[in-house]
């Protein structure tokens, strides 16, 4: 069952399920909790997952005032306090692998982990361009189906297109009721084309996976390797065949993929922690 909870001056929605460990799943552009439904769905049994509606999407209103990732960040950090979570493993996909950056940025003790799916430190040309168009898109597209069905020709693979996938994701995108604004989503990617991590990303000090889709256009292969080896130690794989979310094409491949990261990382966390400090004295 989902419910609001007070995060600082914003009642943020949030989704709970499962017992074990705790997993913060952060989502990315205009998406809400049921874009991790497969992983709420799957991982339920090994974990208890928090995923929540960031704010200006689905059911988190967006404050007036300028939107910064900062800000989000600061409401992922606020949701766990809310939900009594010392800290967390994070996981955030695309916007919200930017937003689980400054997370551990901004708020390192809150964060165990991070899985980083189809992320970038710093968005180069191509993909300025592409947010630019997709923030033209929202607005000048003659209807709902037709943003999405031009949006997702860069998130989902072909086979997803051509096996009905997406045919169906944009019919429960349709009948979704709480659909974020087009200004909403124009400020969301502002907010996401100005934000750098580049340049930070090596004081992240907890175990880091980074995953890319090898088909994606977006969040390329290249971007991703370009954060995986500046964040030291961080892995960094290419998911053959995918594209931008992998985690709702092939989910059982995904869950097992994270589920493995964090059964490793959960054991000798202190030990690594340690031994990080150690190199740095």
């Amino acid at each position: 069952m989902g419910r609001h909870v007070r995060a600082g001056d914003l009642d943020v929605w949030v989704e709970q399920v499962g017992t074990g460990p705790d997993v913060l799943l952060i989502g990315g552009l205009g998406d809400t909790v049921e874009s991790w439904q497969f992983q709420l769905d799957g991982l339920q049994d090994r974990y208890r997952l928090t995923a929540l509606d960031n704010r200006g999407a689905g059911r988190t209103a967006m404050l007036d005032g300028p939107l910064t990732v900062a800000a989000m960040a600061d409401d992922a950090a606020a949701v766990l306090d809310a939900v009594g979570i010392d800290s967390a493993h994070v996981a955030g996909f695309s916007g919200g692998s930017i937003i689980g950056q400054e997370l551990t940025l901004r708020h390192p003790a809150r964060v165990r982990s991070l899985v980083l799916q189809s992320t970038w430190g710093a968005m180069d040309g191509y993909l300025r361009s592409w947010a630019g168009f997709i923030r033209w898109l929202v607005g000048a597209a003659p209807s709902e189906r037709a943003f999405l069905e031009g949006f997702f020709l860069a998130i989902y693979t072909p086979r997803a297109h051509n096996d009905g996938t997406v045919a169906a994701i944009i019919d429960e995108a349709i009948a979704f009721p709480l659909k974020q604004s087009p200004e909403d989503t124009q400020r969301t990617l502002d907010a996401f084309t100005e934000h750098r991590t580049i340049d930070r990303v090596q004081r992240i000090a907890v175990p880091t996976l980074v995953l890319a889709g090898s088909l994606d256009p977006t969040a390329r292969p290249e971007l991703g390797r370009a954060v995986a080896e500046a964040v030291p130690g961080a892995r960094f794989e290419v998911q053959v065949g995918e594209s931008h979310q992998p985690f709702q094409e092939v989910p059982e491949q995904w869950n097992a993929r994270a589920d493995a990261f964090w059964r490793e990382v959960g054991v000798g966390r202190r030990v690594s922690a340690g031994a990080r400090a150690g190199r740095s004295s």
